[in-house]
């Protein structure tokens, strides 16, 4: 046995040796940087399951200076000095050791590795030689040119306009006077994208200058010379006898001809050239000598006029001449800034080489860049998803930011005339990566692209005047070699976007410093491209039938394609209707795809998504104001106004006395209001492109329908058949509990018999309803509507409130004596109140669902009001002097000396019944009395200081419900649990303070407000996004949330004994006021219905997913996430829908049940909701409660509170099983019969086993149930039994 053990002790040691860092992995949010896999590649290629001596030793230098493996007979020792000096560094580089060690492991889990780099090496070899002996073809017409290579399947993608008959120059072919690898894999600072997308290998073909001339630069001719001379390559190579097994195809950058290149894919086959391992495509792109081209550099400025088409190609592309400027003097700043990419690949290869010997640490900080960009959709978007617009390509502009911020700023004079005296100062060049990286993301968090432009510092000076930039492009930022515009092209929505996503990594990484929590997945690894927890709000729109209403040829040859000019104008016209109601627009889509030969220019996608990010200030404003006729008197402003609105604007006069140019925008609903937005944009794109109602497509309307009550109820409140109701709504409940409040404050102001003995001190609401965040907007319910509505529509929900009276030693020192004070107090509030108020009516409760208290102890009097207009309250009363003669219970300190102390661990199973009488009146106490008054005025500040909260919340209770996971009773989630979960989406330390200040001085930072949620669509997402990644069972402490201010009383906390005998919940959600997180989590979720919240998370994000990908119509994707499955439980209660007094509440309502039923059809039951209102009275939920409190130690049982007409049942699995029979078992059972021949041998009371009675158990619930139950469906694996 030693040996054996010494056998695999050798093992295990060698093992490790092995073994690799490698970065952590989240669930459902697999990195797309990461590999095919170590796993997978040693399965492919038996050479990588042993490592060489070279490999292990390049393995043991990523373990650098962290820990070396020590042999059993080393004694450990202290640290060395050179130990601490790399410790010390790495904390000061890296931000942590931790951190460190992530981006190590990071980083050759997202490059390529070297030892799969040969065969492209020698693919790349073989592939100079073919480049260089093609053969010349000798000068033509580009059109005989074009048909004589369509014969051999190969189109010359020419670029709009294309040459025509008339055409004078001509097109030929010559060896390249070049081939060098450039780009990001030259550098070796590849990056792998997102998706299934491969690592692209550049490979710049410089053609000879003898093929082009100086005029060349005009009308597209160097880029049809250029389109030409590309497809003579792609024949070639396509050519069988070529010898390469590859896939030859055509890119085009952002869809654009004159940006088209060939893609070689290789074709597995085993050869020494095949890289198919390396998951790499080279890119070949033609370009030019910018040392002795023919074309004038200074002909490419900017400002200079370079398409100069004729009045007959206006005609051709349905133009109107008349109303346009003259062709010749209009710039093309895209179209030159084209043509200049072709002259610096060689440039930007050498200054990207120089800095990289300059600055040890920027390969690697570029990676890290790189890696946070493709997160977030900065790049190719793969096979599915979508990128921001304007980003293709733009790999050069990456290295191009880190040049700047290492290298400094060039002065203009352009600069000085923007308020900037002095030039950026350059960082150091010894800083880290992790340390580069973050100074990046600084810059972006903080730089106004919009009105600062960037030039790199380069040697020269730059060749263009600054004033060229800024007159032709929206945003500048021109790279070392003074010529191209890196972000010609780019929306400025799409840099407000980068703004928000490093302000909002900055905060990540800031958060986290004084915190446990790790950063590192959140910046590097999880996904963050989803578009619904991104956007306020995404607007889905169909281009296919996009027409411009006043075309521009110009703009649409500028732009490079006709799709490319109107996404541009869209941009542009949006940012005009929008204005200041959003702070970003952004246009998302796919990236471009390759295409064949055959297909000369791209195929554009015309789906493309819109997102917003809101400005909550003015996002939802009604009224739009132009131009005022009388103090500015503009005819040009008005022209504008008037052609940007069409028939929507209008003159109007206004209280002031002003008349202005105005839009108004008319709403019935709060709910329509917030969809102000989304019509601005719907109106803008029909009016301007042509696209009608079916092309424009949000999911804000399927939200709001399930937050509605059906029309056949709520017609009763509003419109023509309204039946004289004062108010509903929310507002409406504040005003009817303020009167409640006012009339019981009155009583004891009264003076003689009839007055209170007590003054009311305060009366706090502790309902939903009454701080914004119930499901449905509450509306009361009076005797004029009841009458008309069916028994399944008529509930009213009761709000709830505290009353405290001043303090009094009066007060028994008896609980039993205390609840009997309270209800007298309550039965003398009851009858002043009837006196007062007319119509009003008053009753003390005593007992609640579970029954009334027969130890006297507990709090279960209430008040129960009612006022005329239909509104219900429930009533409790405080006296704090509970708390402790509960603890003295709970403490038994009467019982012994104070300085005895009793150690006995089963010392709560020999208390009695008032022992855990006792530890129930805590909880309950602590909760209803300490945390909820306090957890109600917070929760309504957060509504009044974020205006998506209260939508947030109210979803997100409605997918708990619907999945059958809400109540405050027993296992499942409670109503305030979700408020807390919700409210950690918008709040940050020291929320309270900020909130208090004036909103006039913060106006100008709303900017921190794309932080947090601006929609409740946008809340939701991130609370399922937030949900899905819970790891909660891992997280000790559970999860803090700064809900309160540092200014916040201690409150007494409750003996430990409460959340030892009751606590069941595994989620702990930590404030200020509960350190340990369980009041709200007392009960509830335990480990199965945590476990089961996080599955149904994971499928509602799948179909957030889909919705993006419009793989589901607007109003079935909303409601399939709220559709609950039923497969997985044992056994489903039906329930009378008829008798469901809120049914009209079920989220997949049958209208058809709204109907009242025939009297001679109605039972006792529903006599019984016929005869008056009965505030609360739920028969399904009071049934609910029976079958759980009755079974269980049998099953567990789901419902939907609003208006659920089903119970699912899962059975107890271990009763299943037979058991041997005990008294008090527990449980419902029957005999097992076993074999004769398993029984003999065996004594006698060992024969006697039982397990579940099912059928009794069914039995007993459809007795239980009778006049509510309609029927039980039992799932079984072989066939589905009903009894009814």
């Amino acid at each position: 046995m030693t040996a054996e053990l010494k056998r695999k002790r050798a093992e295990g040691s060698s093992s490790r040796k092995l073994q690799k860092l490698s970065p952590p992995v989240e669930d459902e949010d697999t990195s797309a940087q990461e590999t095919d896999g170590d796993a997978q590649e040693e399965q492919d290629d038996g050479e990588d399951v042993e490592m060489d001596n070279g490999e292990e030793e390049e393995l043991e230098g990523e373990w650098e200076g962290v820990a070396h493996l020590r042999s059993s007979g080393e004694k450990s020792s202290k640290p060395t000095g050179e130990e601490i000096r790399v410790i010390k560094d790495a904390s000061d580089l890296f931000r942590s050791n931790t951190f460190k060690l992530q981006i190590e492991a990071l980083l050759p889990n997202v490059q390529p590795k070297s030892k799969r780099k040969p065969p492209l090496e020698r693919f790349l070899l073989s592939f100079h030689t073919f480049l260089s002996c093609l053969p010349d073809v000798p000068q033509e017409h580009p059109l005989e040119a074009s048909r004589r290579l369509l014969k051999k399947g190969v189109s010359v993608p020419y670029p709009t306009p294309p040459p025509t008959e008339d055409t004078q120059w001509k097109v030929a072919f010559s060896g390249p006077t070049d081939i060098t690898l450039v780009g990001s894999w030259a550098n070796e600072t590849s990056v792998k994208a997102q998706g299934e997308s491969s690592y692209g290998v550049d490979l710049a073909v410089e053609m000879p200058s003898s093929l082009f001339q100086e005029k060349d630069y005009l009308n597209g001719r160097f880029f049809h010379k250029k389109a030409f001379y590309l497809a003579t390559i792609a024949a070639a190579i396509s050519n069988p006898k070529s010898g390469f097994n590859v896939d030859v195809s055509y890119i085009s950058t952002n869809d654009d001809p004159r940006l088209t290149k060939l893609v070689l894919k290789p074709r597995a086959d085993g050869s020494p050239n095949d890289f198919t391992k390396l998951n790499a495509q080279i890119h070949i792109i033609p370009t030019l000598s910018s040392t002795d081209s023919p074309i004038p550099l200074h002909r490419l400025s900017p400002a200079h006029a370079n398409i100069r088409i004729t009045p007959e190609s206006y005609s051709s592309l349905n133009t109107n001449l008349d109303n346009a400027e003259d062709p010749s003097k209009l710039p093309s700043p895209l179209y030159n800034t084209a043509l200049l990419t072709s002259l610096i690949p060689k440039s930007y290869l050498l200054s990207v080489h120089a800095i990289q010997q300059s600055v040890p640490a920027f390969s690697d900080a570029l990676a890290l860049l790189r890696v946070w960009a493709n997160q977030r959709g900065y790049g190719e978007s793969g096979e599915k998803g979508v990128s921001v617009r304007g980003f293709d390509g733009k790999g050069p502009w990456w290295a191009a930011l880190l040049m700047y911020l290492v290298q400094g700023e060039e002065p203009t004079s352009a600069g000085k005339k923007l308020g900037r005296q002095g030039n950026r100062k350059p960082l150091g060049k010894g800083l880290s990566s992790y340390q580069l990286f973050r100074a990046v993301l600084d810059f972006l968090a903080k730089h106004d692209f919009e009105n600062k432009p960037v030039f790199v510092k380069t040697e020269g000076g730059h060749r263009y005047s600054p004033n060229e930039y800024l007159s032709t492009h929206d945003i500048v930022f021109v790279d070392s070699s003074s010529a191209v515009n890196l972000l010609a092209g780019v929306p400025l929505g799409s840099m407000k976007l980068l703004n928000a996503d490093a302000r909002k990594t900055l905060e990540t990484i800031n958060s986290s410093s004084t915190s446990s929590g790790d950063p590192f997945p959140e910046v590097f690894l999880r996904d963050h491209r989803n578009l619904h927890a991104r956007f306020d709000i995404v607007i889905y729109v169909d281009l296919s039938t996009a027409k411009p209403r006043k075309p521009d040829s110009h703009h649409t040859l500028d732009s490079g394609s006709a799709s490319n000019a109107v996404l541009a104008s869209i941009s542009s016209v949006l940012t005009q209707a929008l204005g200041n109601r959003v702070r970003t627009i952004a246009i998302l889509h796919p990236t471009p795809r390759t295409r064949p030969l055959s297909q000369a220019h791209p195929t554009t996608s015309h789906i493309v998504h819109i997102g917003l990010f809101y400005n909550p200030v003015y996002a939802w404003r009604q009224v739009d104001h132009g131009p005022n006729s009388a103090s500015d008197p503009d005819p040009v402003a008005v022209e504008k106004f008037r052609d940007l609105w069409g028939d929507k604007a209008e003159l109007r006069r206004f209280k002031d006395g002003s008349i202005v140019e105005s839009v108004v925008w008319d709403v019935k609903t709060v709910d329509e209001k917030t969809l102000i937005p989304k019509r601005i944009v719907a109106f803008v794109l029909n009016r301007h492109f042509g696209i009608g109602e079916e092309g424009v497509r949000g999911w804000q309307e399927g939200f709001d329908g399930i937050l509605r009550l059906p029309e056949g109820v709520s017609r009763y409140y509003v419109g023509e058949n309204g039946l004289g109701v004062a108010a509903v709504g929310f507002k409406a409940a504040l005003r009817a509990f303020d009167g409640v409040v006012k009339a019981i404050k009155a009583l004891s102001s009264d003076e003689g018999k009839d007055a209170l003995p007590l003054s009311v001190m305060n009366i706090s609401p502790t309902s939903e309803s009454l701080r914004f965040t119930s499901v449905f907007s509450p509306v009361p319910l009076p005797h004029s509507i009841a009458s008309v509505l069916p028994p399944n529509a008529k509930y009213t929900s009761p709000m709830e409130f505290v009353i405290e009276f001043e303090r009094s030693s009066r007060w028994p020192d008896n609980l039993r004596a205390v609840q009997k004070v309270k209800m007298a107090f309550l039965e003398k509030i009851a009858r002043g109140l009837m006196e007062r108020v007319k119509g009003l009516r008053a009753a003390v409760i005593v007992g609640d669902v579970t029954g009334v208290d027969e130890g006297g102890m507990e709090d279960v009097v209430r008040l129960e009001v009612i006022i005329e207009e239909g509104w219900a309250f429930i009533g409790r009363i405080w006296h704090d002097r509970e708390a402790v003669l509960l603890d003295r219970i709970i403490n038994d300190s009467t019982s012994r000396l104070p300085h005895v102390t009793r150690k006995d661990k089963f010392q709560s199973q020999r208390q009695g019944k008032d022992y855990h009488t006792a530890i129930q009146a805590r909880e309950a106490y602590t909760r209803l009395y300490t945390h909820a008054p306090m957890h109600h005025r917070v929760i309504a500040k957060l509504f009044h200081q974020y205006p998506a909260f209260a939508g947030t919340v109210r979803i997100a209770k409605r997918w708990f419900a619907s999945h059958w996971l809400l109540g405050a009773a027993g296992d499942s989630v409670s109503e305030e649990a979700v408020e807390l979960l919700c409210a950690m989406l918008f709040v940050k330390q020291e929320w309270e303070a900020e909130a208090d200040k004036d909103k006039n001085e913060d106006q100008d930072k709303q900017e921190e407000r794309l932080m947090v949620p601006g929609s409740k669509e946008r809340g939701f997402a991130s609370l399922i996004q937030f949900l899905k990644d819970w790891k909660w069972d891992e997280q000790g402490d559970g999860i803090f949330i700064p809900l309160y201010g540092s200014s916040i009383a201690s409150v007494s906390k409750q003996p430990k004994a409460v959340a030892t005998l009751l606590g069941t919940g595994v989620w702990k959600i930590r404030t200020a006021m509960d350190e340990e997180g369980v009041v709200w989590t007392m009960f509830g979720p335990d480990a199965v219905v945590a476990r089961r919240v996080k599955a149904l998370a994971q499928a509602t994000w799948q179909c957030l997913k889909g919705m993006e990908m419009n793989e589901v119509s607007e109003r079935g994707g909303v409601l399939s996430m709220f559709d609950h499955p039923t497969d997985n439980y044992d056994v489903i209660i039906k329930l009378d829908r008829s008798l469901l007094p809120r049914y009209h509440q079920n989220v997949s309502l049958d209208q058809k049940q709204l109907s009242w039923r025939q009297k001679s059809d109605k039972g006792e039951l529903a006599a019984a909701l016929d005869e008056k209102i009965r505030p609360g009275f739920d028969p399904a939920r009071l049934l609910f409660m029976d079958l759980k409190r009755v079974y269980q130690d049998t099953f567990r049982i789901f419902h939907d509170t609003f208006g659920g007409d089903q119970f699912g049942i899962v059975w107890d699995p271990s009763l299943k099983q037979p058991r041997p029979f005990r008294v008090l078992g527990g449980f419902s059972f029957c005999a097992h019969e076993t074999n004769p021949t398993e029984s003999q041998g065996k004594k006698s009371k060992d024969k006697k086993l039982v397990f579940l009675n099912e059928q009794g158990v069914l039995g007993e619930i459809e007795r239980l149930g009778r006049g509510v139950v309609s029927g039980i469906t039992l799932n079984v694996e072989i066939d589905n039994m009903c009894i009814n």
